[in-house]
């Protein structure tokens, strides 16, 4: 949802966007209807266990040798209308490296992206060039290397435009791709489409 302060998007509204854009709509131009899943919920809770569990492991477990983490690291860009809060970053003196939690079995599209959008609000308010990330998996205890492609970095500023035409235009956008998706969104009842 966009930050009240400054009119900034949040790195949960990007993700949204990439899963669905409607999700995106629904939050920015319709945002008092959101319901609370219990998928939400539970990804919340799992999100809070984890972070206490990961102030106990050392950066080995990302392949790097030494490293200082930081927890829960505020970013904002007035440049890319874009504001977040890393769950993790590892400063090896040498890189900085950004971790995010997910409550899932894989690394989805989605989270990369939102794992570059980071990168780059990093890269912004530090001054430094952010190569890679990783997305720590909770059910399977396990990390994914995202290498931060230019691909990735443009799939960032593209969305984060369509998602300000969004926002001022007020027009719907077409539902995703991937109507797999749609039976388990909190959303479904209100798209007479998909």
């Amino acid at each position: 949802m966009l930050d009240d302060d400054d009119l900034l998007f949040t790195i949960a509204d990007l993700k949204q966007y990439i899963y669905c854009p409607r999700i995106f709509y629904y939050q920015a131009c319709l945002p008092d209807i959101r319901p609370i899943t219990h998928n939400m919920r539970a990804g919340m809770d799992a999100h809070e266990v984890e972070r206490k569990r990961a102030e106990r492991r050392s950066v080995t477990m990302y392949g790097i040798g030494t490293g200082e983490r930081h927890f829960d690291v505020p970013v904002r860009s007035t440049r890319l209308w874009l504001t977040g809060k890393i769950d993790e970053v590892v400063d090896t003196g040498s890189e900085l490296i950004p971790v995010d939690y997910k409550l899932a079995e894989k690394a989805g599209y989605h989270f990369k992206v939102q794992l570059a959008a980071y990168a780059l609000l990093l890269e912004e308010t530090r001054a430094v060039a952010v190569r890679r990330g990783f997305l720590y998996l909770i059910p399977r205890h396990s990390y994914e290397e995202v290498t931060m492609e230019p691909k990735l970095r443009r799939t960032v500023q593209r969305a984060l435009d369509d998602m300000r035409d969004i926002l001022t235009s007020e027009r719907m956008p077409p539902h995703t791709d991937w109507r797999q998706r749609c039976p388990d969104c909190e959303f479904r009842r209100f798209c007479n489409d998909v």
